[in-house]
């Protein structure tokens, strides 16, 4: 699984970044978490506001800094479609 923090770098996504790593360690899940921080390829995505959270290349969330639960819940139901 490839998965994408979307963002300048702001507080909400150094957040988003440390909790999808929590996520991804909770879970035990085979995963390579990236910071994208280059406005071109974010924009590339479609995404309006930062954070975005990216699952293999598909925009799973964006302008909102979910809970650890919440991403654990995306990262499992993406893993499963």
């Amino acid at each position: 699984m490839q998965i994408k923090v979307l963002g300048s770098g702001c507080a909400n996504c150094k957040t988003l970044e440390r909790r999808t790593l929590e996520a991804v360690q909770e879970l035990n899940i085979q995963a390579s978490v990236e910071k994208v921080e280059d406005y071109q390829k974010i924009a590339s995505y479609g995404i309006m506001r930062t954070p975005g959270l990216v699952i293999d290349e598909k925009v799973a969330i964006s302008g909102v800094v979910p809970t650890v639960e919440k991403i654990k819940e995306l990262l499992l139901s993406h893993q499963s479609a």
